[in-house]
């Protein structure tokens, strides 16, 4: 039985990082929707309720009944959580006559409190919320102050119930892993077994358990999630999984030989399809980003089904699909606005009769990095850059050609291979080049030149969630980009992306 704690989600920016923060200190977690929550098993041994953008004194508030929780199982309210409690307890929440966001620091704080031990007057914490409690019930008392803020902590007597109205997850709060692991270990009492040697035994008895000897089909990518996915799957059915690489003519230059060449070398059973035409034929004409994708998807789709039929008796397809990707695609309340199309996430067609296992489905990023690590993957494999399911498609803005492909893979070639060279390329969670639709004038040797417009873009992030760009060396950058137009017949100009996200986004379609 695996430790669990589970987190209400009532729609805050920052559930997500909740979680990862959890599993950080060996603890499983769950992020459920509040209007949505499982059933409690055993296995769950504490909750968090998550804030919220909502407030409490909205009349669509998020309502959640705590009967079940409160007082029987340990439950810690972080901001809208603790203030939905204080409410429906007796107490009085109202909006702040300070709005207070950002930085704060702890003016009192009760020593003798489980959940702030080794946190102490004066620690900093990140405050963001537009309401205060301004009474607590009667059985509540206030355990955590800051100047502006008298409840900023507070216990339930007789109670392993905790609610604070700052956020201990996110980075500014300097003691806030402290106060989870308080929380977790004394509070809650959890092991913290959940380690990325424990994930892969696990998993790989599970997935024996799950497919016996049943033949799997999974689709790599060249990506961390898919060859991690591919080795637990190795590890757990050997033989009876059958790897497909598609090369759908968009990846990065010689990436089809260089990554089937180093599956080889892990021992995974690889078929390499090089399909370049048909995609490139799909994508023929059309500009519009969402519309370039679901062609990519389409044809991908169509070539995979293809290959998979050729293997007899195939019972399950395997997908990389991880955390995040569920999580998005899970609305708190009611249908969230479609950013973009998933590359995981979705329905299969009628005509792929295969059921789906998804190994990594409850892992971050940077866990699959670990768990891969501990399978003793290679460093270069596992440090790669996380690159899009459809490729240069959606770094060339406007309509595919054959040309266009090959000059933003030299570009990307010169770019990405400079990070190595300077050392660069680990500082950086995600880099790459977008060929502009815009021509410029520029001057090589006696000759007027109107060529393309390429832009480079380097972010630093942990999961792609928010990401801001990464200050590259002046110097790096203008031996970089005389590289570009030096060597790349059809580039002029090169330009630099210090957009962040939000608002923007990683990448440009």
């Amino acid at each position: 039985m695996q430790e669990t704690i589970l987190i209400l989600d009532f729609g805050s920016q920052y559930t997500q990082l909740i979680a990862r923060r959890v599993r950080e200190l060996n603890v499983y977690c769950e992020i459920h929707p509040f209007n949505n929550p499982p059933a409690l098993t055993e296995d769950i041994k504490g909750v968090i309720l998550s804030g919220s953008p909502y407030s409490t004194l909205q009349e669509d508030a998020p309502q959640f009944d705590l009967s079940e929780i409160k007082g029987k199982l340990p439950l810690l309210g972080v901001c809208y959580g603790a203030q939905y409690m204080a409410l429906v307890g007796g107490g009085q929440v109202a909006p702040s006559e300070i709005r207070e966001y950002g930085r704060a620091n702890l003016s009192e704080v009760d020593a003798t409190s489980d959940l702030f031990q080794g946190v102490g007057a004066g620690s900093q914490v990140w405050m963001s919320h537009g309401d205060t409690i301004m009474e607590l019930p009667t059985d509540f008392e206030v355990i955590a102050s800051t100047h502006d803020v008298r409840v900023a902590g507070y216990k339930v007597k007789d109670e392993a119930t905790y609610g604070i109205q700052f956020h201990p997850e996110v980075y500014h709060s300097t003691d806030g892993t402290q106060l989870l692991k308080n929380f977790l270990y004394d509070v809650v009492g959890v092991s913290g077994d959940w380690t990325p040697a424990h994930f892969v035994d696990e998993t790989v008895a599970q997935l024996k358990a799950q497919l016996g000897n049943d033949k799997v089909v999974l689709g790599l990518s060249g990506g961390v999630d898919s060859s991690v996915a591919a080795m637990l799957l190795h590890k757990a059915i050997g033989a009876n999984l059958y790897c497909i690489f598609v090369n759908n003519g968009l990846l990065r230059k010689d990436e089809f030989t260089q990554v089937l060449k180093q599956y080889e070398g892990m021992g995974l059973n690889v078929k390499g399809v090089d399909a370049s035409d048909r995609f490139l034929g799909a994508l023929a004409g059309i500009e519009e980003p969402e519309a370039k994708r679901k062609a990519i998807g389409r044809v991908f789709i169509e070539v995979f089904d293809d290959e998979a039929h050729m293997i007899e008796d195939v019972v399950w397809l395997a997908q990389g699909t991880i955390y995040p990707d569920i999580i998005e695609s899970i609305s708190v309340k009611g249908p969230s606005a479609t950013i973009k199309s998933h590359h995981n996430v979705g329905g299969l067609p009628d005509f792929m009769k295969l059921k789906v296992v998804e190994p990594l489905k409850t892992l971050f990023k940077d866990e699959v990095r670990r768990v891969g690590a501990s399978m003793d993957m290679s460093a270069e494999l596992l440090g790669r850059h996380p690159f899009p399911g459809p490729g240069l498609a959606i770094r060339i803005l406007g309509d595919i050609t054959a040309e266009k492909v090959r000059i933003l893979q030299e570009v990307d070639h010169i770019f990405i291979n400079g990070l190595k060279t300077e050392g660069l390329y680990d500082k950086v969670w995600q880099a790459g080049c977008i060929l502009l639709p815009v021509n410029s004038v520029g001057v090589m040797g006696d000759e007027r030149t109107y060529e393309k417009v390429v832009a480079l873009r380097a972010v630093e992030s942990t999961d792609g969630m928010t990401a801001d760009w990464v200050h590259l060396p002046y110097e790096f950058l203008a031996k970089v980009s005389n590289q570009i137009i030096n060597k790349v017949k059809g580039v002029n100009r090169v330009v630099y992306d210090i957009s962040s996200k939000p608002p923007a986004t990683i990448e440009w379609e």
